[in-house]
């Protein structure tokens, strides 16, 4: 099959990252695959080209880019694609616009919803996606909630919806004494410190400063904790600086955007997504898989991946002192972190790889080719 992906970007993030895999296996097990992202972006386009994966840039200039339509356009009938996928709204409303009237060669149209959909509260988009749905032949949820919602709240009929749980390549990841060792030295972590990570964006949704405000009062309680956010976002200087004002000095470190992610994360002792939505986490995926002791909020997808008291500990979102109580009931129990992560880990690994990812686009689009 002739696959094109539709994206916005190809920057680092969790539904960039999902995108890249799912391409990467597409073509291993036999498909023809490109990616067409809508604005100028690096991030995975090397690792894309590197699988031998064609990447096409849009340079998106403003809301209603012409030229960046006729390229769209142009990609779709030049490469005979059979099935373009977009991924999130704008790419589903330019995917559609962009395949609209064709009449030789036309290709179903596909989309995944990656996310609860925050954005919609904008009426001009919110507008657009609905017309282009008008031209979707199927449309994947990443998750039960985020099904519920845009097909509870009439996005989508029911009759055109799925849910596909997001995967990720689980062979990459897992738990070792030697990699544990590597990623503590490599973030300058003591043997004796116990560490708590977070991975995502420093943007509002992801609600770092919720964690930052708990440290103080935690290493009241235990002084060998430390806190490390691995990720880039228009709130690093902020977040700096509400480390700065609570003293907490080298307690608490942003170490930036890393490509090394996987191999730092398995240093932590505790992983930490306070975020106040989700759609399906992979940084949550990735934590299981590297069989670490999770701590989420109970938002969206959160729940699907961590069952409170058996894969993980779900808090209310926004409540700083369940937070805090939950990662220090972590921190005291060793054999509690032992007992959720390996749980995590067997979960993720039957219900959430890569390939079981690939096996169920590949039904959904049969299906929605018809």
């Amino acid at each position: 099959m002739r696959v094109l992906h539709v994206v916005d970007s190809l920057e680092f993030g969790g539904l960039e990252r999902v995108v890249t895999d799912l391409a990467i296996e597409q073509k291993r097990i036999g498909h023809e695959v490109a990616v067409f992202s809508l604005q100028a972006t690096t991030g995975l386009v090397g690792e894309l080209e590197a699988a031998g994966i064609p990447v096409l840039i849009g340079h998106k200039q403003g809301s209603a880019d012409l030229k960046l339509l006729r390229l769209l356009r142009r990609t779709v009938i030049e490469r005979r694609i059979e099935l373009v996928h977009s991924h999130n709204f704008v790419p589903n409303y330019h995917a559609a616009v962009a395949t609209w009237g064709l009449l030789w060669r036309k290709p179903t149209l596909v989309s995944t919803t990656h996310d609860m959909g925050t954005r919609l509260s904008n009426a001009r988009l919110r507008r657009l996606y609905r017309w282009s749905l008008r031209h979707t032949a199927g449309v994947a949820m990443v998750g039960r909630q985020v099904h519920d919602r845009f097909v509870g709240e009439g996005y989508v009929p029911a009759s055109r919806a799925v849910t596909v749980l997001n995967g990720i390549p689980v062979e990459r990841f897992g738990w070792s004494p030697e990699r544990r060792e590597r990623a503590r030295a490599t973030m300058g972590v003591a043997a004796d410190e116990l560490l708590i990570g977070a991975v995502g964006r420093l943007v509002e949704l992801k609600n770092h400063r919720l964690l930052i405000d708990q440290m103080p009062a935690l290493l009241e309680c235990e002084p060998r904790a430390r806190l490390v956010l691995i990720g880039s976002g228009p709130l690093h200087d902020e977040l700096q600086a509400r480390i700065d004002a609570l003293g907490l000095g080298d307690k608490v470190r942003l170490l930036g955007q890393r490509r090394d992610v996987a191999d730092l994360t398995v240093g932590f002792d505790v992983f930490a997504l306070p975020s106040r939505t989700e759609g399906l986490s992979i940084a949550l995926l990735e934590a299981a898989a590297n069989r670490l002791a999770i701590v989420a909020t109970a938002v969206g997808g959160n729940p699907e991946i961590v069952r409170d008291g058996e894969t993980g500990l779900l808090v209310p979102a926004d409540d700083g002192s369940s937070l805090m109580e939950a990662m220090l009931r972590l921190l005291d129990d060793p054999s509690l972190r032992v007992r959720l992560a390996a749980s995590a880990s067997a979960w993720v690994r039957e219900h959430a790889s890569v390939a079981t990812l690939a096996r169920a686009y590949d039904a959904f689009y049969r299906q929605r080719m018809g």
